[in-house]
């Protein structure tokens, strides 16, 4: 089995459990030396997925906030439902842009980024758990794998829009979320969403590293590039307060997001 194939199993695998399960057990065997080869395989446009959550437009998901009771759950099942798509983005990207033969540092970042969104999400599972629910309770939507399909055609536009744009916008909005969830007397999830938050950041630093070196290979200027993909590629808004902390500890400069990439797409 190839690192590809790998992949492409964990895309096609529906339950949750078991695409953690592979997940864990693909990036050990990656780590140990047991898959040798990156190989090629086709991934599929869309992951497989269980028949719960159903998926609704954006619109029409409920309401979430770091309150309590229902409110508090829907908060953590979405961003449960954010952690499964991200085990798929990372594990497609080794997949799909497995024939650019690009350095083994670049599959071995995103094998670790798939570790970590599969562990993330069994915290946020285990936490449903804890207070009565579980992933496929309430409705997702479908927002993060569009990004997916608006990129497959190209590792840049992958890694402007995945970990530079979306993720970058989590580093943005979990401390407030965090401090919300604190106030509101829930520390056990706090906790859950304060490391996340400090594990994305290097999510964040694996994408700005391998843009800037495509980037460099096609002889690109990188902020120039970042904005004019996000222009073309993205439909929503990039906009204040950033983190700037977490983004420059990524590896971020304030040019990438500051000014004009807070103007709408």
């Amino acid at each position: 089995m190839t690192l590809s194939d790998a992949a492409c199993r964990v895309l096609n695998t529906a339950d949750p459990a078991e695409k953690v399960r592979l997940t864990y057990a693909y990036a050990h065997e990656w780590r140990a030396g047991n898959i040798a080869e990156i190989g090629t395989s086709s991934p599929p446009d869309r992951p497989a997925r269980p028949v719960k959550p159903v998926l609704c437009p954006p619109s029409d998901m409920p309401k979430r906030s770091a309150g309590g009771g229902k409110r508090r759950t829907n908060l953590i099942h979405a961003i449960a439902h954010i952690e499964l798509n991200a085990i798929d983005l990372a594990w497609d990207a080794v997949a799909r842009f497995a024939p650019l033969n690009l350095p083994k540092a670049f599959y071995d970042d995103w094998v670790r980024v798939a570790e970590d969104e599969a562990r993330h999400f069994e915290m946020l599972q285990n936490r449903l758990v804890e207070l009565g629910a579980s992933y496929g309770d309430i409705p997702a939507h479908d927002g993060l794998w569009e990004a997916a399909l608006n990129t497959n055609d190209d590792v840049l536009a992958r890694m402007a829009l995945a970990p530079m744009l979306l993720e970058a916008r989590g580093l943005d909005t979990t401390p407030a979320t965090v401090e919300r969830l604190r106030a509101n007397g829930d520390d056990a999830t706090a906790d859950i969403f304060e490391l996340i938050g400090e594990e994305e950041i290097s999510h964040v630093a694996a994408g700005v590293r391998w843009f800037e070196y495509v980037c460099e290979q096609r002889h690109l200027p990188p902020t120039p590039t970042f904005k004019s993909l996000v222009r073309e590629r993205y439909k929503g808004q990039i906009k204040p307060p950033f983190n700037v902390p977490a983004r420059t500890q990524a590896g971020m400069r304030a040019d990438y997001y500051e000014p004009d990439c807070a103007a709408k797409a």
